[in-house]
């Protein structure tokens, strides 16, 4: 059955042609309708009927057909060049390439360039923060040992964990001498702080020196970045974590405990050597000053008992008659104005019974006082005539005699 039999697409019986021939649509019949519409579109009618048709068969129409590939271009054509433009952002920049080759950046904007294949663009986010992990991915507890462990200057291995942030600062960089921006920049932020870290000491590292060292890496990590023209701009260098590796920090913990007690005991012996020190200081200035005096008096008054004896040789050497006389005065002067004196008058032959006046004074002086000492002070010298002497021992023995008897009885 050919395309132009008016059965094909209505086969059936008469019933379903009366029914208003549901059957297929009948494409010849559509493409005619669609020649009438082009037709009509460019000005051209059909000539009516079933010739104007297409005569029945649909002649083909080569000059229609031209003129619909035209318009079919013209509308590619439209749409290829409207691909060209594009948008920037004000966080962005816009790079544009002819064949591959860069050509220009272009600013936060509308923008419009050549459509693909002749040049395409490239947007490069500068503001936003990217950062990288060294040493581990995501959690510290994700060690990546063949990063993280590092030996100091004194030939001991630590396990360092930090996080480097970065920016861009030239797009035209980053694209075309950068392959792997993130590889680039944890390989140079490794070199660095595997250098700062060989030159340290591990005290240095894991506590007093952290800050030191995440600055000093910034700027050596900046320094390789710039040399290599990567664009890329470091912002930030954050030390996460620095300890021992675990297979030595136990023993690590001990000498980290001795060397605290080794602080404090030192601390404590500089505290009491703070104490003993000036004490012992003060004490020897102290004799050293009592010694000056004693000094400065001894040979002041050795050179005052000089004086005088020069003084009194010249004298002597004048009158010696009169000057022993006045020496032997002034000596016994000396003498007796410090002892306690009992003169008696022994010119009579008799017995003399001598009484120690001083001691009895000074008994009935403690009595009297209620038991406390009392120092007589010498005074003028006491004569006591030979019959006082006598009357007194008599009296003494009298009372003796009768304390004698009443204690008989």
């Amino acid at each position: 059955m050919s395309l132009n039999d008016p059965r094909w697409g209505n086969q059936g019986n008469d019933r379903d042609r009366n029914e208003g021939n549901q059957g297929p649509p009948d494409l010849e019949e559509i493409y005619r309708d669609l020649s009438r519409k082009w037709r009509s579109l460019f000005g051209k009618k059909g000539s009516g009927g079933q010739g104007g048709d297409g005569g029945g068969g649909g002649n083909f129409n080569a000059k229609f057909f031209g003129s619909g590939i035209g318009v079919l271009a013209l509308l590619g054509l439209g749409v290829w060049a409207a691909s060209g433009f594009y948008i920037v952002d004000a966080s962005q920049r816009g790079v544009e390439m002819r064949f591959g080759k860069y050509t220009e950046t272009t600013e936060p904007g509308l923008r419009w360039r050549m459509p693909y294949p002749i040049e395409n663009h490239e947007l490069v986010n500068l503001t936003s923060v990217r950062t990288v992990e060294v040493g581990y991915r995501g959690a510290a507890r994700n060690t990546i040992l063949n990063e993280a462990l590092m030996l100091t200057d004194d030939e001991n291995i630590i396990n360092i964990q930090f996080a480097v942030q970065y920016i861009l600062k030239n797009p035209e960089d980053y694209l075309f001498n950068t392959r792997e921006p993130d590889e680039s920049v944890i390989q140079a932020a490794e070199t660095a702080m595997r250098e700062i870290v060989g030159k340290s000491r591990m005290d240095f590292v894991l506590y007093e020196g952290r800050e030191e060292i995440a600055t000093t890496a910034h700027e050596l990590m900046q320094s390789i970045l710039d040399r290599y023209g990567t664009g890329i701009q470091i912002s930030k260098v954050t030390m996460q974590n620095a300890q021992p590796p675990e297979q030595v920090q136990a023993a690590f913990d001990d000498a980290v405990k001795a060397g605290q007690d080794l602080e404090r005991q030192r601390n404590e012996g500089q505290a009491y050597a703070n104490d003993v020190i000036p004490k012992a200081r003060g004490t020897a200035s102290r004799l050293l000053q009592e010694a000056d005096g004693y000094r400065a008096r001894v040979v002041s008054q050795a050179q005052g008992d000089a004086s005088r004896f020069e003084q009194v040789l010249a004298e002597y050497s004048r009158a010696p008659k009169v000057t022993r006389e006045r020496m032997y005065i002034e000596t016994m002067q000396q003498v007796f104005s410090n002892t306690s004196k009992i003169v008696v008058d022994a010119q009579s032959n008799s017995n003399l019974l001598f009484l120690p006046l001083d001691k009895l004074i000074e008994q009935s002086s403690g009595a009297r006082g209620g038991g406390a000492a009392v120092t007589t002070e010498p005074g003028p010298p006491m004569v006591v005539p030979p019959d006082a002497s006598r009357s007194s021992s008599s009296e003494f023995r009298d009372r003796e005699a009768l304390r004698n008897r009443g204690g008989g009885r």
